[in-house]
Parts: C-alpha cells; sequence; structure tokens
C-alpha cells in the first residue's frame, strides 16, 4: 500500500493555500527562455512545465556517509534546487530545450542516464549524499541548509567527477563573469591531426580535409555558467527586476535558485510580476532502479499547477544559471547580456572581458589526483581538504 501512495503522492499536495491556476489572460509567460501565449497556449505551457525534472526531499535512502541522515527533509531544499537546475543543463546538452516529458512514454535512453546521475545512492554523480558531503569541504555539516552559492561551487566540484557529461561549471566571483576565464576554460585543445583521423569517421576526415587548418578549431566544452547575487540587504531592490527578468527570456536561460531564508524554491520563468517555481518541499519515498536498469519516473515531474510568487518577495540572496552548449551561445548570451542587463545604471552583475588585474591567477578547475572514483574520493570527508573554500560572494551596492 506504502508504495502504491509514494508513487501518486506528487498529485496530493500540502500547499494547496499557495496554488492558483493560471488566470484565463492575453499576457506573455517565459519559460527558461521560451515564450508561451497564456491565453492560447495554457496547455503547451503547462506540459512545458511539467516536462523539467523535480528534485524534492526524499525520505529512506541509505544513511549519508553511512551513520548520518536517511531523509533530507527539513533541510535538503536548495541541494534539489541545485540538483533541478544542473538537471536543466544536462537536458538541453542531451536531448535539447525542445525536448518534451509525456507521461507513461518510453523515453530516450540519455533521459534515463540523466535521471540515473540524481538517484539518492552515494555512487551516483549528483546524489544527495555526495551534494551533502562535498559541502563539508565548504563549511557545511551534512544536514546544514545550503545557500544559493555553496550549492553552485558544490555542482562546480562534482562537476570534475563526471566524465559522461564533460561540463564546464563557471562560478562568478564579485559579481563579474569574466569572458577571458570562461574561453580559457571551455576551450579544450583539439585532436592532432593524425590521432584525430584514425579516430574519425571516414565521412568526417573528408568533411575536415576539405575545409583545411581551420576545421583544428578548439573544441568548446559545453558551460554551465552560474552567476550568484545579492540583490539587496533584506529585500530585493526594485531596480534589479527588470534585468532578472529579463534573464529568464535568454535562450541560454537555466532559471534562478533562491526563495526564501531557509526555504528554497527552483525559479523557472515568470507572469507579469510574479515568479514560476518548482517547489522541493513535497517530502516521496525513495526510488531507485528497477530491475531492467531504468527508473520508473512519475514522482520526478510534478504534475500540479506550478506556484507563483511575487518578485519583490523573493530574498535578494539567488543564484542565476545559464548553458552554453556551444561557444556561438556563449557570444550570443554575452551580447544579450550587454544589451539588456548592462544597460542599467544599478548593474545586476558586470561582463568583462579581460581578468581583472588585481585577482589571483585564473587556474580552471581541475580533477584531484586521486586514485579512486570520485564517489569513493568523497566518500572521505578528510579528503575534501584538497578543495579551497570559496569566499562568499559580495553585497551589490543598492
Amino acid at each position: 500500500m506504502e508504495s502504491v501512495l509514494s508513487k501518486y503522492e506528487n498529485q496530493i499536495t500540502i500547499f494547496t493555500d499557495y496554488l492558483e491556476e493560471f488566470p484565463d489572460a492575453d499576457e506573455l509567460v517565459w519559460i527558461l527562455g521560451k515564450q508561451h501565449l497564456l491565453k492560447t497556449e495554457k496547455s503547451k505551457l503547462l506540459s512545458d512545465i511539467s516536462a523539467r525534472l523535480w528534485f524534492t526531499y526524499r525520505r529512506k535512502f541509505s544513511p549519508i556517509g553511512g551513520t548520518g541522515p536517511s531523509s533530507d527533509a527539513g533541510w535538503g531544499c536548495m541541494l534539489r534546487c541545485g540538483q533541478m537546475m544542473l538537471a536543466q543543463a544536462l537536458i538541453c546538452r542531451h536531448l535539447g530545450r525542445d525536448w518534451n516529458w509525456e507521461k507513461q512514454k518510453e523515453q530516450p535512453k540519455e533521459y534515463q542516464r540523466i535521471l540515473q546521475c540524481f538517484l539518492d545512492r552515494k555512487d551516483c554523480c549528483y546524489s544527495i549524499h555526495q551534494m551533502a558531503q562535498m559541502g563539508v569541504g565548504e563549511g557545511k555539516s551534512i544536514g546544514e541548509w545550503f545557500g544559493p552559492n555553496t550549492v553552485a561551487q558544490v555542482l562546480k566540484k562534482l562537476a570534475l567527477f563526471d566524465e559522461w557529461n564533460s561540463l564546464a561549471v563557471y562560478v562568478s566571483m564579485d559579481n563579474t563573469v569574466v569572458i577571458e576565464d570562461i574561453k580559457k576554460m571551455c576551450c579544450t585543445l583539439p585532436l592532432s591531426a593524425d590521432t584525430a583521423a584514425e579516430s574519425a569517421p571516414d565521412s568526417l576526415n573528408a568533411s575536415t580535409q576539405r575545409r583545411g587548418p581551420s576545421a583544428c578549431r578548439p573544441a568548446w566544452k559545453p558551460l554551465l555558467l552560474i552567476v550568484p547575487l545579492r540583490l539587496g540587504i533584506n529585500q530585493i531592490n526594485p531596480v534589479y527586476v527588470d534585468a532578472f527578468k529579463e534573464c529568464f527570456k535568454m535562450p541560454q536561460s537555466l532559471g534562478a535558485l533562491g526563495g526564501k531564508p531557509n526555504n528554497a524554491y527552483y525559479f523557472i520563468g515568470f507572469l507579469g510580476n510574479e515568479l514560476i517555481f518548482l517547489d522541493p518541499h513535497t517530502t516521496q519515498t525513495f526510488v531507485d532502479t528497477e530491475e531492467n536498469g531504468t527508473v520508473d519516473d512519475q514522482t520526478f515531474h510534478c504534475l500540479q499547477s506550478p506556484q507563483r510568487m511575487n518578485i519583490l518577495n523573493l530574498d535578494p540572496s539567488v543564484a542565476l544559471g545559464f548553458f552554453c552548449k556551444e561557444e556561438k551561445d556563449f557570444d550570443s548570451w554575452c551580447s544579450l547580456v550587454q544589451k539588456e542587463i548592462l544597460k542599467e545604471n544599478l548593474r545586476m552583475f558586470e561582463l568583462v572581458q579581460k581578468h581583472p588585474s588585481h585577482w589571483p591567477p585564473f587556474v580552471p578547475p581541475a580533477k584531484p589526483e586521486v586514485t579512486t572514483t570520485g564517489a569513493e574520493f568523497i566518500d572521505s570527508t578528510e579528503q575534501l581538504e584538497e578543495f579551497d573554500l570559496e569566499e562568499d560572494f559580495e553585497i551589490l551596492s543598492i
């Protein structure tokens, strides 16, 4: 009986006071870079929202660290929001932003593999176990609440062990995104001509030979760009509202991490001055792979009406996310930022070409030299000292 209830418990909400159907109005809704006309495309809008992977509190998973908590209820909401943002990046990387999920329909194998990255087991690269234990290196005890910046730093470090997705994760510092540093991190050296010829298909070799030396440009490592910000002191400064909303319109948008003190949400879009978000504060039972190696995904998609909150009720501590699969996507993002964000007198963040001279030299993050897997490596918190602690981001002047 319990297994039946757990399968459908995301249909049951304890937040009914906060749920409200979308109004039947002639307004635009923006969801992660895509727009929907509310009056005529409501079903398409709801389908787009339910397609996002939804990670919530879980219970009855193996104790974190062997003797720690077996549920993240009450403390893991920001970690779950970080998982949702990263999962959206992986969906865009492997399936594309236009991919859509349909209930009880067979999904691509890449989808199942993405889902398995986030299962609540210590051997899954972005599990609650891995995130909580990597947080120890950020000064957070297991079971302690994370802020947006801490989650960003944890994802950056865990991504070093994830060879399949091979993401470059850049977390901005001091409200500044440095183009030169990102290019240095994402532009990887190409294979030598001889090596490439041996490993590439014949059709690709022929194509490369026709293009000549210009084909040997550096390859681009898909970029997850996270910009932690503080948009006020105790509450969000209204001067940032328009720029904040503009970020959800960008094709590269992965939404934002934020919410209220000790109460995190994953913001995916907006309607007027209301932010649309996925809420991780529902406790569901741990789900593992089945005998055939797949995951029953019914509890990983929110089938309720999405929740909304007035943007001015947002806590000022947030983290914006963007995904740039190719270098041209990043170049396009830079142009949009210069046009829409940097035009403001009080800028939400800065975008600069060169690495600031007063900063320490930029060194692209690299996987620590260890002989174990990532999961085994961070299973021992003593070895987390190899990672340097990151400083908190600064408060923007207001």
